[in-house]
């Protein structure tokens, strides 16, 4: 069961909001609702679900309705009509202390301008929700102590905001979230108002807290690369509806509209796909078999070469044409005879990453796992075939030597 689901979860504003909601399930726009009532369509009845585990990315453009969209899950905007479930209990429906108490323990959040009290040094900034809580002093110390360990701060406990940089403040704000412990985490536009370079480290910051603690992010920006770089599943907002959900892939692999096309066409693939994205089945053989076999396999299957394993399917080289005819020739083992050093990447290395390793290899690159097992390997086509939007060359089509 998803940890959160929006259904049909719609937010107007103006006088009398409720009259909209007819005009919206005829199909208007926000644009003629506007025109014709006064009324603003912040939230189109949006439907999702959001996985317990997962960063879930809300993004779009400067008035697309992502900011509000994530204030209706804590019911910092009162939502016009919908539902939100967290763990299949109804938010719109909680008495107002159990919002309190939902708010306080299950969701935290950490906003674009930090909103550090500056009077209040960095332990204490991050101690303030747990102290409205009402948790005893060494209670609280210790647990905003945990929270500024885990964000890499230790040290900094007792200095103020006016003595942290940017990227150092924005630590402080995700501490503050993460401190009391919660199921989610609501992150509107947090990094940005940080420069390029902190932007990254505090994205792979986030990445290896994600890593590590299985948190569930609702994360908003208005900046694709960054959507595509951290996001799980991505879901695309215009004009207060979502356009398209869907895994980084999808989205740009798979646009939903022209709308989707365009806001997507100016992306590098090669910094977002994956070798995963792009690799092929590889032809193997095993180590125990001889070089008659290997060159016999060769002949049969049209190609030059095979990658050998062992029974695992853990990669041990490569074995050529060449190098089978010369081992037979010369009384040689298959393991004495194959190439040790062709390149390999793990699954998720990405594709720019990878152009030095093959422009310097007369082999495609291996993909293997973290215990050395063959997955599979990328070509040179496929790597091509992906970059221009097409689709990655089906697995098990035949591979030659790159």
């Amino acid at each position: 069961m998803a940890i959160i689901e929006a259904k049909r979860l719609t937010k107007i504003f103006g006088a009398d909001p409720k009259k909209a909601i007819p005009l919206l399930d005829k199909g208007w726009s926000k644009d003629k609702i506007f025109a014709e009532t006064k009324l603003t369509v912040g939230v189109n009845q949006a439907d999702f679900a959001i996985e317990a585990g997962q960063i879930f990315v809300i993004m779009g453009l400067s008035g697309s309705g992502k900011s509000t969209l994530v204030r209706l899950l804590n019911r910092l905007i009162e939502p016009t009509s919908g539902q939100v479930l967290f763990n299949g209990t109804d938010v719109l429906r909680m008495s107002p202390e159990q919002l309190r108490q939902f708010r306080r323990k299950n969701v935290g959040m950490v906003f674009q301008k930090f909103a550090l009290f500056p009077h209040r040094t960095v332990i204490q900034n991050i101690e303030y929700g747990l102290e409205v809580q009402g948790i005893d002093k060494k209670k609280r110390r210790e647990m905003a102590m945990e929270s500024l360990e885990l964000v890499g701060l230790k040290g900094w406990e007792n200095s103020y905001p006016d003595q942290l940089s940017g990227g150092m403040q924005q630590r402080v704000g995700l501490a503050r979230g993460l401190a009391n412990d919660p199921d989610v985490l609501l992150m509107d536009e947090a990094f940005s108002a940080l420069d390029p370079l902190i932007r990254k480290d505090m994205q792979d910051e986030l990445l290896e807290l994600q890593a590590k603690m299985k948190k569930t992010i609702v994360f908003i920006t208005h900046d694709l690369n960054e959507a595509l770089r951290i996001g799980d599943q991505i879901a695309l907002m215009k004009d207060g509806s979502i356009v398209q959900i869907g895994s980084p892939e999808e989205i740009l692999m798979q646009p939903a509209n022209k709308y989707v096309e365009r806001f997507v066409e100016d992306v590098d693939l090669s910094k977002v796909l994956t070798a995963s994205h792009v690799m092929v089945k590889a032809e193997t053989i095993t180590i125990e078999k001889g070089p008659r076999v290997a060159l016999q396999f060769m002949r049969d299957r049209g190609i030059s070469s095979l990658y050998v394993v062992d029974k695992m399917m853990r990669l041990l080289g490569v074995i050529t044409a060449d190098d089978a005819v010369h081992a037979i020739k010369n009384g040689l083992k298959l393991e004495e005879a194959m190439q040790r050093e062709a390149p390999s990447a793990v699954p998720e290395t990405l594709l720019h990453e990878l152009f030095e390793l093959m422009s310097n290899s007369k082999f495609p690159v291996s993909v293997i796992d973290q215990s050395g097992r063959l997955k599979g390997i990328v070509i040179k086509g496929a790597v091509l075939a992906a970059l221009s939007g097409n689709t990655v060359l089906e697995a098990g089509e035949r591979h030659e030597t790159a």
